[in-house]
């Protein structure tokens, strides 16, 4: 009777685990590049350098070589430098970023700045420069790129504006030696200001017509002589 009891318990028990392997299968993380200007992990180059030391000991040249040319590149993505052995291909880039779901067309403003023009302002997020950059991937290090996003069905100048990031940065950062290219034709700031003096102008517009309203019913209140 023990051993009746215990099955059911034992197929739930089973069933759970079951379900809590596959329920992750179903919420699968969105894939972002890889991301550059983190600091360097100390427990990562302590191990590092203990491998470097116990390879020199024992006379292994390659695994020193190798440890060392991890070290370096762990320093590099820190310092956010792009890997000059890895540059990204423009014609082959160009044709990969195409192929992204909601891009239309793709043209490389310069060397480090690409230009992707998508088919509605759903597409024109960080999303869909994730998309970009992990197609860009294979090809290179994603760090010497630039996405810049531009609506081409926007219909007003807000909507019009470009988003932009380089591929393994947070917004507004730039890899080591490049400056952020200007690709909007009013910057956001500017068109805010402007939006704010027209709200003040048509305030102070409105105010004025209540005055004019309550002046006029004043002098129409006022009795005749």
């Amino acid at each position: 009777m023990t051993g009746l009891r215990f099955f059911p318990l034992l197929a739930v028990l089973l069933l759970a685990a079951c379900s809590e392997r596959t329920a992750p299968a179903t919420e699968q993380p969105a894939l972002r590049p890889q991301q550059a200007g983190q600091p360097l992990d100390p427990l990562t180059t302590a191990a590092r350098m203990a491998a470097i030391r116990g390879a020199a000991v024992m006379g292994d040249q390659g695994t020193v070589r190798e440890q060392v040319d991890a070290m370096s590149h762990d320093l590099q993505r820190a310092m956010r430098l792009p890997d000059p052995a890895r540059r990204i291909p423009a014609e082959p880039a160009r044709q990969r970023a195409a192929t992204v779901r909601g891009v239309s067309s793709v043209a490389w403003v310069d060397f480090g700045n690409l230009l992707a023009m998508v088919d509605g302002a759903q597409y024109r997020d960080y999303a869909t420069i994730d998309r970009i950059c992990m197609a860009l991937a294979p090809l290179g290090d994603t760090l010497w790129v630039t996405v810049h996003l531009q609506d081409r069905q926007a219909r007003s100048g807000e909507d019009l504006d470009i988003l932009s990031r380089n591929c393994q940065l947070p917004s507004g950062e730039n890899a080591f030696g490049q400056r952020q290219r200007r690709m909007n034709m009013v910057e956001p700031a500017v068109r805010a200001e402007h939006q704010a003096a027209r709200m003040k102008m048509r305030d102070a517009q409105a105010r004025k017509a209540e005055d004019d309203r309550a002046n006029a019913e004043a002098l129409h209140n006022i009795p005749e002589m």
